[in-house]
């Protein structure tokens, strides 16, 4: 069995510098960030509404000061190469006039970087626009760039015109992160939400009839700062290597977790698979599966995804119960190129790889592909009791799961593991906002497909960008907090298979209570739900 669990795939060339595709010019610099819990909580801010904002300056009004070349329209991925392109780097920034030119300074060709435009349209203000994920015309959401040449006295004021939703958390209330390297260097201080007159508005130059708009005003700490703002937290493939490799060479912990590569990128970076569990003759153990990352731009859920490895890794008593008990196959960035190249949803292949999870083309969609044949592979030798997919959400807040229906007679069960979870996590997960229905457009989705392979409880696990609106919170998520559902995660598992069967029960009555209330009627005989219609139910 120790063969079966460790043995496979491969574990040659784990750790590699990231490989860019060749078109893309990447700057020599490494952008590492310190982590940073700030001692207050950070509330929302109240959102401006658009007519109550003084009219934006007119692009043709300003002066290009950082551009980047978009890919050709109808380009596709040719290769790639540590180190992107070849040859030496262009200019994409203005050079300063002068020690006087208050003139910002723009960098994004590094890992995870996304800005393609900004134009210079007054004193103090900027127009910005994204880069598409590549090879595709759609999907801008994720932003991460540099700012240099800063100026403690003015407010600032950025707009980026081609956001690609209509609704965005930043219409309730959602702040951009800031990041001063001085404020690092000198006070300790990470990445921290900052910005005011937090507009999210119609009449941008991105997808749909118009495109839409994300507009702040921020102020920098410092003189002559490198700062830079992001969309959430940024968690790189680089960060992952790093502490992918600090575990593998961890001798303690090697003895039941074992680090190997599932397959490698269209890019060929190696998409890692963990195996954790303790070794141990006798029965078959379960089997656990989580991923994370197939979605680049969510990168919340590598915190969360963290955080479930440092405990479950740990010393506590409960992480060793859980090693004795199951078998943890991980996958903790399934799309490592998306991520290297700051796409928000596609991977290389310039589309979503979470609705590819029954395609056959596994030279197109490698992470997801090897995926599910592990899973079905796993499935033929013992059960797997939960598939667990971390996700970021844009437009909910608080954490919450997408689930799938059960049968007639377990409807109610894939309920009973996200009610316990919220139950452990009051302050930040909503029972409410789950979701259990299984729409065709996600019959791709990796949730749906380990569903129908036939594990029951399958759920996408939906981490807001913004934070917690319940348990009395109203404030943003820290990186601590995202990384604590990694440990309450591990802590719902023991509940839900604790040899009691009291603590189950007792959920599977309150959630048959919840949906009494919420239907307004009572289960049809023997307390089966199997007379109500699976859209009413589900919902």
């Amino acid at each position: 069995e120790l063969q079966t669990l460790f043995g496979c795939p491969s574990a040659w060339g784990l750790w590699t510098a990231p490989r860019w595709p060749v078109e893309c010019e990447v700057i020599k610099e490494t952008m590492e960030h310190i982590e940073w819990v700030p001692p207050e909580p950070e509330p929302f801010c109240q959102p401006v509404v658009p007519d109550l904002l003084p009219a934006a300056l007119s692009e043709e009004q300003g002066t290009v000061v950082y551009h980047l070349s978009p890919a050709p329209p109808g380009s596709c991925f040719a290769g790639a190469r540590v180190g992107g392109a070849l040859g030496p780097l262009s200019s994409p920034a203005a050079p300063l006039e002068g020690p006087q030119d208050t003139t910002l300074l723009f960098e994004s060709r590094f890992e995870s970087g996304n800005l393609q435009e900004a134009i210079k349209v007054g004193p103090y203000e900027y127009l910005l626009r994204l880069r598409p994920d590549l090879y595709t015309t759609k999907h801008t959401q994720w932003f991460y760039f540099r700012v240099q040449n800063t100026r403690r006295g003015p407010l600032y004021r950025f707009t980026i015109a081609n956001m690609a939703k209509p609704k965005s958390l930043y219409g309730e209330g959602l702040r951009p992160l800031l990041y001063s390297q001085r404020d690092a260097q000198t006070r300790g201080i990470g990445w921290r939400r900052v910005g005011d007159d937090i507009c999210y508005r119609r009449g941008g130059t991105g997808e749909g009839p118009d495109g839409f708009c994300l507009s702040w005003s921020s102020r920098f700490p410092h003189d002559g700062d490198t700062c830079f703002f992001a969309h959430s937290y940024p968690y790189t493939y680089s960060h992952l290597q790093r502490y992918l490799r600090a575990l593998a060479a961890d001798p303690a912990r090697c003895r039941y977790c074992a680090v190997r590569v599932l397959c490698r990128s269209l890019a060929g970076n190696p998409i890692h698979l963990l195996t954790i569990t303790q070794p141990a003759a006798g029965a078959a153990k379960r089997a656990v599966v989580l991923s994370a990352r197939v979605h680049p731009g969510e990168t919340g859920g590598s915190w969360a995804m963290q955080g479930f490895l440092d405990f479950l890794l740990g010393s506590h008593p409960d992480a060793r119960l859980l090693r004795q008990l199951f078998v943890f196959k991980v996958v903790p960035m399934l799309n490592p190129d998306g991520v290297v190249v700051g796409n928000s949803r596609c991977s290389l292949a310039g589309s979503d790889p979470n609705r590819a999870y029954r395609t056959a083309l596994r030279s197109s969609f490698p992470g997801v592909w090897h995926l599910r044949a592990m899973v079905e592979r796993v499935l033929a030798e013992r059960e797997v009791l939960l598939y667990c997919d971390f996700h970021g959400h844009s437009r909910k807040n608080n954490v919450f799961v997408y689930g799938c229906g059960g049968g007639s007679g377990t409807r109610l069960c894939p309920r009973i593991f996200p009610w316990m979870l919220s139950k452990n996590v009051p302050d930040k997960f909503s029972f409410p906002s789950c979701k259990f229905k299984v729409q065709k457009s996600k019959a791709g989705t990796g949730r749906v497909v380990m569903w129908r392979l036939g594990v029951t409880n399958s759920y996408t696990v939906e981490v807001a960008f913004s934070g917690s609106t319940v348990g009395g919170r109203s404030s943003h998520f820290t990186v601590e907090d995202l990384k604590s559902l990694g440990y309450h995660l591990c802590d719902t598992l023991l509940d839900f298979c604790d040899p009691d069967p009291a603590k189950f029960q007792q959920c599977l009555s309150e959630v048959d209570r919840l949906l009494q209330q919420r239907l307004g009627r009572e289960p049809g005989p023997g307390g089966s739900w199997s007379d109500v219609p699976s859209s009413e139910l589900e919902s």
